[in-house]
């Protein structure tokens, strides 16, 4: 652990719900603008391509499904992002490689991802090297309700930790984080910065990403979007006629490894938070708590993780 201090960026913003070419474009905008900033590190929410579906129910109902339900899940599903090279998804891959490349900083994008083979969609983040080049990616591990209907569980083999220049990277998705074996699934590889990409705009969100800082004792970096109803297709209005104009309020927040807000929460709009992390402060906050130094009872506890590959050194 160096003394070092790095500047991160975490994006809250709107996407084109259900547009993967205007998405990327956005996504696209909102890099240069980090790189602009200083950032070395940028963070955007949960599912930012092509959308987290807020409100929308696919027509579900048990034991049949509709062929409304199959209409819209083919929306959702030609929007997602599939990342084998030879699929058409590949020139959207392609130009955001580029512009992370032209920015030089990391990057970690929540996106819905189409298996090529298949066809099942997931919730996943997916990590950009500087150079463009796309590190890995962590898969949600378990869909919280209604997500279950559009999106497959995952394992532990995504599970995924990076050792970069600007330290140890990590992170779980939304309600993941409130998993206590999958954070210590991420403790374990040592993560100095913690990302948590999410839907959750209640207020009692704060609470849980101040209690990984604190329990980690790391930065912790939370991307929320942005959305109103008017944001949706026209063809979706009709869904959610129930539902309040502002649809996700945001709430991103980055928070310090003794648990103070460093920046935001933001709410009611897009913005851009950023901050210079003192990683001194990481090696001080070791002080009385170290969840997996002298704060562990490796004499008391067993832990295991199945299939979590090793930390990839960048």
């Amino acid at each position: 652990m160096e003394n070092r201090k790095i500047k991160v960026g975490v994006v809250q913003a709107t996407p084109a719900l259900f547009n993967i070419e205007k998405t990327i474009e956005i996504v696209i905008s909102w890099i240069e603008k980090g790189a602009k900033e200083g950032c070395e590190l940028l963070l955007f929410p949960e599912s930012f391509i092509p959308c987290y579906p807020r409100g929308l129910t696919f027509d579900a109902v048990i034991g049949r499904r509709s062929n409304k339900s199959r209409d819209q899940w083919l929306k959702y599903w030609n929007s997602s992002l599939d990342l084998n090279p030879e699929s058409t998804s590949a020139k959207h891959v392609s130009r955001l490689s580029e512009a992370i490349k032209n920015a030089n900083i990391f990057v970690a994008l929540g996106v819905t991802e189409k298996e090529s083979l298949g066809g099942s969609l997931h919730c996943s983040l997916l990590y950009f090297g500087k150079d463009g080049n796309l590190l890995g990616k962590h898969r949600k591990l378990k869909p919280t309700g209604l997500e279950r209907y559009i999106w497959a569980e995952s394992d532990g083999s995504t599970l995924t930790t990076l050792d970069t220049e600007i330290g140890k990277i990590g992170g779980l998705i939304c309600w993941e984080n409130y998993m206590p074996l999958a954070r210590m699934a991420m403790y374990n590889k040592g993560v100095e910065i913690y990302l948590a990409p999410t839907a959750d705009s209640r207020e009692s969100w704060q609470s849980t990403m101040q209690h990984i800082a604190l329990e980690g004792r790391c930065f912790v970096l939370a991307a929320n979007q942005f959305v109103r109803k008017s944001d949706y297709p026209t063809d979706f209005i009709e869904d959610l006629a129930n539902e309040p104009e502002i649809m996700c309020a945001g709430g991103s927040v980055i928070l310090s490894p003794m648990g103070e807000v460093l920046a935001g929460p933001l709410w009611n709009q897009e913005g851009l938070l950023t901050v210079e992390l003192d990683f001194s402060v990481l090696a001080k906050s070791k002080l009385d708590f170290d969840v997996i130094g002298h704060y562990a009872r490796n004499d008391v506890f067993n832990f295991g993780v199945n299939k979590q590959p090793e930390t990839l050194r960048v």
